[in-house]
């Protein structure tokens, strides 16, 4: 028996074995098994673990996407959470070759992913707080958020959890280290059903520019 031969259903769970690449190369031999490749059911989990991969096509977003995952585990990552000021030229650059992948992406999740249950970030040093904010808007039945080491997030998300984040039961922001413990007070407050987990990030030193730090010793020099 050939393979286009089987019913959609045993198709459909012959591909959920498959990754991402292997599902698009066997999606190219023809039309019936392209047309599977592009159900929505097919998509229900998405993990990435580079910007990269979100650029290609080997994958369909849809309203059936419930779990999504982008983990970017690399030297790179070193260099994207660092704080603009302390970059030097060639890391700005390298940088700015993938500064919005990320945030495009998950604006594109906000348009096509309405039922959205968890969202997993860790090593996307450049997603901004309105980024997440637009996601706990679009996608009102998410269930869990966990951010790592994603410098840009601060309070501000934590105060989107609070207004948006109706359905949200689980919120990790570990290793954000622009959060601040007053922040997080306030999310257990307002929302107490929420697990909250938060490792070495409002007890980390937040990162401020030298001006700032510069005022805050003249102040103290002042006080003496």
């Amino acid at each position: 028996m050939h393979i286009t031969q089987l019913n959609r259903e045993c198709l459909l769970h012959l591909f959920s074995f498959l990754d991402k690449n292997s599902r698009k190369n066997l999606a190219e031999t023809c039309h019936k098994l392209l047309e599977v490749f592009q159900d929505p059911l097919l998509w229900s989990l998405l993990n990435f673990h580079s910007p990269v991969e979100l650029k290609k096509d080997n994958f369909f977003l849809g309203p059936a996407l419930k779990y999504l995952s982008i983990c970017w585990y690399s030297e790179r990552v070193k260099v994207c959470n660092i704080e603009d000021w302390m970059k030097n030229s060639f890391q700005k650059d390298f940088c700015n070759r993938h500064e919005n992948t990320v945030s495009d992406f998950l604006l594109d999740v906000c348009n096509r992913c309405p039922n959205l249950l968890s969202l997993t970030l860790s090593g996307c040093g450049h997603v901004t707080d309105d980024c997440i904010l637009q996601v706990l808007k679009n996608c009102p039945n998410l269930k869990s958020l966990k951010l790592e080491n994603c410098v840009r997030i601060t309070d501000h998300t934590l105060e989107a959890v609070t207004l948006h984040g109706g359905s949200l039961r689980t919120l990790h922001v570990d290793f954000c280290r622009n959060i601040t413990q007053a922040g997080l007070e306030r999310v257990r407050q307002k929302c107490p059903s929420v697990m909250l987990r938060a490792e070495r990030s409002a007890n980390m030193i937040p990162d401020s520019k030298p001006e700032k730090k510069l005022e805050k010793a003249s102040r103290k020099l002042v006080q003496v």
